[in-house]
């Protein structure tokens, strides 16, 4: 058997979506390099956002990305005759070439994006690849079926663009350098980057041609620019031989470019190994579903390589594509999902490490900002699911010489929040519960702002801020036990059981969402109470965790996750559209965000009993793999039916925390029907 065989293949589209501007636009692909890098575009191949191209790289890894190669537009020369393989959209809205008419097919092969395209007897294969550890990306071309009695051949038009991939390049904004070595075209601003495009299978020549106001209709939904222009720097001539690869690559590797056949395979053989490894195809999980498996890959699209001077080994976590960085809140909250449930236990580890090594006054920083710059210590919430992450590792790997070594750091997280840090965040000395927060400040993970302004400040003991600290606490305890020393955390997580009653509401709707705020208790009916059942320590009784289910579930739930505010709530925001600060105000009042999906599953199991029941929320993302961000989970979605995705199409909690539930939702459903099984004996 191949290792493409091995690879799911079920996220597969005919005529009836490729041939439907609307639809193959509205399904983008996207691939990854292990280094922040990425390639991404539409199944139709025009562009419709501004973080479209085929290789956005980070020339100050790992951040600071730039597009450097934007488009490889193919058409096919047949005798007189030609067809484009290609699609671009003008300013206007013209589609024009209307190369997806000649899509017959497209398909995911494990994460590689496989065009076919179909004229008379005439079949073409395109794939587009990304090679891992390099700043790479590989376009290839082969002929399938048809046109056996004359020659066939691609002219290929490469354009470039030299921009922060957050920007729009203006017509003649840059002027590289350009030179023609044999098959490779080098494209070089000294000192920025030199990127080179070179051909397998055929020739290349030199161009110098702007091609402008490419429509952006993503990029003015979203209330931005949305004209972008690229430079065409080339024009690659490939032979269409029959089964054999030719094809473009454009790198920024100082190395040869590779071969075409080769790399594939390399391509292929890694997504199947890790499927191999994964714990979800462990011989106690055989099985899973393509759709996890799906996952599965998706999940090694956001681990990235993060060498520090002192710790060569570091890795972490790109929170999101395509805007989204390094964030201490989404790594620790993703952290299980990416790594315990694929097996990946020492990439665990190392993000693990590389992450104590930035705690600072008890704080875990939310987010990297670029090179050079300081990381912002402005989160109340990530240290205490630091620990959490170190919990779920110990509980996965046993491994007791880590978790000594980060013991130090993990105690002195708890002394800094029991004596206070940074933005009124520390314990209260009369009930022992945490408060947080200051005016203009958004500390949870409800941190929308905009000129100063914090959307949802949640400022005083917000619900799942506790949950966090209690199941901190319980999990401090556990560790000193492990490592057969002295503690001291039993007692205050005690007295936080007996305060966090304060948060039950008496009227039987679950919990406040923020108690002893500046106007009082926070009535809110918001999924944050979902974290105070979910998480492995709880500080609710049995009879309130049903509550706190019960509620989410008939006000909150929906089939992609949980929204932020209730429908009923004059603040509820049904749709997530607009400009900046439309979009931002909407953020955490009502969208829905999939994240919590996967916590809302495991609470449901929790009062309930019943695995299947609570794993059977999840399978809804199965369709929504099909849609938006191929393979990838959206990171929010609208409140109102259908639930349109929205915000980044390939979030890295959204796909962490539907994996983890759905792996440990099947372990408790497996051992049920162990258990009944060996009852009928």
């Amino acid at each position: 058997m191949s290792c493409a065989s091995r690879l799911p293949e079920w996220i597969r589209f005919g005529r009836e979506v490729c041939g439907d501007p609307a639809q193959a636009e509205r399904r983008e692909w996207w691939l990854t390099n292990g280094r922040g890098a990425y390639a991404a575009g539409t199944i139709a191949g025009t562009l419709t956002r501004r973080y479209h191209g085929l290789l956005i790289a980070p020339i100050d890894p790992p951040l600071g990305r730039s597009l450097l190669f934007a488009k490889a537009d193919a058409t096919l020369l047949d005798g007189e005759n030609s067809w484009p393989l290609h699609s671009n959209r003008w300013g206007g809205g013209v589609v024009d070439p209307a190369g997806y008419l000649h899509i017959e097919s497209f398909h995911l092969e494990g994460r590689m994006p496989v065009w076919r395209f179909s004229i008379g007897d005439v079949v073409i294969e395109q794939r587009i690849w990304m090679e891992h550890g390099k700043d790479t990306t590989c376009i290839a071309w082969r002929r399938l079926a048809g046109g056996c009695d004359r020659p066939l051949s691609l002219r290929v038009a490469l354009l470039v663009s030299a921009r922060d991939f957050h920007a729009i390049s203006a017509p003649g904004g840059f002027a590289p350098a350009v030179t023609l070595d044999a098959d490779v075209l080098h494209v070089e601003q000294p000192g920025r980057f030199r990127l080179g495009l070179g051909v397998r299978g055929g020739r290349i020549e030199q161009d110098a041609t702007w091609i402008e106001r490419f429509d952006l209709p993503v990029e003015r939904e979203r209330g931005l620019e949305d004209s972008d222009n690229h430079l065409r720097v080339g024009i690659a001539h490939l032979d269409l031989l029959s089964g054999g690869w030719c094809g473009v690559v454009g790198s920024l590797s100082n190395g040869g470019l590779p071969y075409l056949g080769e790399s594939l395979r390399c391509h292929q053989n890694r997504d199947a190994s890790l499927l191999t490894h994964a714990c979800v195809t462990s011989p106690a999980l055989t099985g899973p579903p393509a759709w996890i498996d799906q996952l599965v890959l998706a999940a090694d699209s956001f681990l990235i390589a993060r060498p520090l001077p002192d710790l060569p080994e570091a890795e972490s976590v790109i929170a999101g594509y395509p805007w989204f960085g390094e964030w201490g809140r989404d790594t620790m909250i993703a952290l299980p999902g990416l790594t315990l449930a694929t097996g990946r236990y020492d990439t665990a580890k190392h993000v693990l490490e590389t992450f104590t090594h930035h705690v600072d006054q008890g704080m875990l920083p939310n987010w990297f900002p670029g090179p050079g710059q300081t990381p912002q210590y402005n989160t109340a919430d990530a240290s205490l699911w630091f620990i959490e992450a170190w919990r779920a590792y110990i509980e996965a790997t046993g491994d007791l010489q880590a978790l000594a070594r980060a013991m130090p750091v993990l105690a002195a997280i708890i002394a800094a929040h029991r004596v206070g840090t940074r933005h009124g965040i520390g314990e209260d000395p009369a009930d022992g519960l945490l408060r947080a927060g200051a005016p203009g400040l958004a500390l949870t993970w409800m941190d929308a702002r905009f000129d100063g302004q914090a959307f949802t400040p949640r400022i005083g003991k917000p619900v799942e801020i506790n949950a966090l600290w209690y199941n901190a606490l319980r999990s401090m305890a556990d560790f000193s036990d492990q490592l057969k020393i002295p503690q001291t955390y039993a007692d205050p997580a005690d007295r936080v059981t007996a305060s966090f009653a304060r948060f039950v509401r008496a009227d039987g709707e679950g919990l406040f969402d923020v108690i002893d705020a500046p106007e009082g208790n926070d009535a809110s009916l918001r999924p944050n109470q979902i974290l105070a059942v979910s998480l492995h320590h709880s500080a609710l009784d049995a009879d309130s965790r049903r509550r706190v289910v019960a509620v989410c579930g008939r006000h909150l739930l929906t089939s992609y996750g949980l929204r932020t505010l209730a429908p009923d709530d004059p603040r509820h925001r049904a749709h997530y559209l607009g400009d900046v600060v439309s979009r931002d105000s909407a953020y955490h009042q009502g969208t829905v965000w999939a994240w919590l999906l996967g916590h809302y599953a495991l609470a449901e199991h929790r009062v309930t009993g019943d695995a299947t029941l609570a794993q059977s929320r999840l399978t809804p993302i199965a369709d929504h793999l099909r849609d938006a961000g191929l393979g990838s989970v959206s990171e929010i979605f609208d409140s109102a039916s259908p639930h349109t995705p929205r915000g980044a199409p390939a979030q890295a909690w959204s796909v962490a925390c539907v994996l983890d539930a759905w792996c440990r939702l099947e372990r408790a459903r497996r051992a049920d029907d162990h258990h009944a099984h060996g009852s009928r004996q």
